[in-house]
């Protein structure tokens, strides 16, 4: 019986220390969430090097205030393979943003979105 319990908190502890892989929805929310109030560690950990270089170049002509409320939706998703597109509204900006996002390391991540990428919307 004891080394069931152990067995079980092992097993416990493992399941609960995975790495979650997020959808390209959730991916957005937190990069989004995470760069208006200034969150540079999880902004660069759900980014790929060239979008972070990007959006941290950016980020402080943004900056909110961290309590409060992004009011993160998703206006529109779509998906081609390893890429996914993303358009989000925010409370903090009138017109609704775009993520491109790409598979990196078997996880989504934000990307840098060039003016000769053509998204779905």
């Amino acid at each position: 019986m004891k080394k069931l319990v152990i067995c079980s908190l092992i097993l416990l502890f493992l399941s609960c220390s995975e790495n979650k892989n997020l959808s390209p929805s959730e991916t957005a929310k937190v990069v989004a969430e995470s760069f208006y109030h200034g969150d540079e560690a999880t902004l660069k950990k759900y980014t790929t090097a060239e979008g972070y270089a990007n959006l941290s170049s950016i980020q402080a002509m943004f900056a909110e205030d961290k309590d409060s409320e992004a009011n993160f939706k998703v206006v529109d998703e779509a998906m081609d393979g390893e890429v996914a597109w993303v358009k989000y509204s925010t409370v903090y900006d009138p017109k609704p943003g775009i993520f491109k996002l790409v598979k990196e390391n078997n996880q989504w991540k934000v990307t840098h979105n060039g003016p000769r990428d053509k998204g779905p919307f």
